[in-house]
């Protein structure tokens, strides 16, 4: 089974210095209809207004990523860890027991639009653990590269789920094709651009689920960005 999630679907709040769409129920914004899907449960596509950012605040029990598409977000944590995050570099935090952290757009005259993800974990108060790393273009022109998965396999940061998550960029002639193996399921997002995935045409913001399928393709991208989740199917 396809079915798909227009990005003029999605909840919306404008907070002035924050502009932000909801994937999922988040905050204000309720749809029992989109909760979660499998263990994803938060994808939010913001946009931070120069000279703003999120003031320190508390998580626990998720594993939080964030993937940024354009501008620069500064990130500070109670873990010690303090850095920039640009286009291509992904972090992953742990949050178990509990971290508190900041977000914050330094930039004088330029926003910053990222992705921010959360997914649940496998069991709860895990010990608090952050990393981040580099994922240049050319390790997902054309192909899926994995940038999460549970072990740390093939280059990829690790997190406390049963989930394999994939960014790729693709245009023209460029395709790639992802299994699926019996009891997985699969969410596609796209970032940026626009793509065929399983026959079904998506533009900016857009989303394919796909349950009881054999596989995800994607083809025909025109300046496309995409995330795909391999991801269990829950019982």
């Amino acid at each position: 089974m396809q079915t798909i999630r227009r990005g003029n679907e999605r909840g919306y709040a404008d907070h002035g210095w924050l502009k932000s769409y909801h994937s999922f129920s988040f905050a204000g914004y309720h749809d029992p209809a989109h909760v979660h899907f499998s263990v994803l449960r938060v994808i939010n596509e913001d946009r931070v207004a120069p000279g703003e950012g999120f003031g320190r605040h508390s998580h626990r029990d998720m594993e939080i990523f964030s993937y940024v598409l354009s501008g620069e977000l500064a990130h500070r944590d109670t873990l010690g860890n303090g850095s920039a995050i640009g286009p291509g570099r992904v972090q992953i935090m742990t949050t178990g027991k509990g971290v508190e952290h900041s977000e914050f757009n330094h930039s004088a005259d330029a926003p910053v639009h990222f992705l921010q993800i959360w997914l649940f974990p496998w069991a709860r108060d895990l010990e608090p653990r952050y990393a981040e790393k580099d994922f240049r273009d050319v390790d997902k022109r054309g192909r899926l590269c994995l940038i999460l998965s549970p072990d740390g396999r093939d280059g990829s940061l690790s997190l406390a789920q049963d989930a394999f998550i994939h960014a790729g960029l693709f245009d023209a002639a460029e395709r790639a094709e992802l299994g699926l193996e019996t009891g997985r399921q699969a969410y596609v997002h796209v970032a940026q651009g626009s793509l065929t995935v399983n026959g079904e045409r998506l533009a900016p913001g857009d989303a394919l689920m796909l349950t009881g399928e054999s596989g995800v393709t994607l083809e025909s991208g025109e300046n496309a960005e995409v995330l795909v989740f391999d991801l269990p199917v829950l019982t």
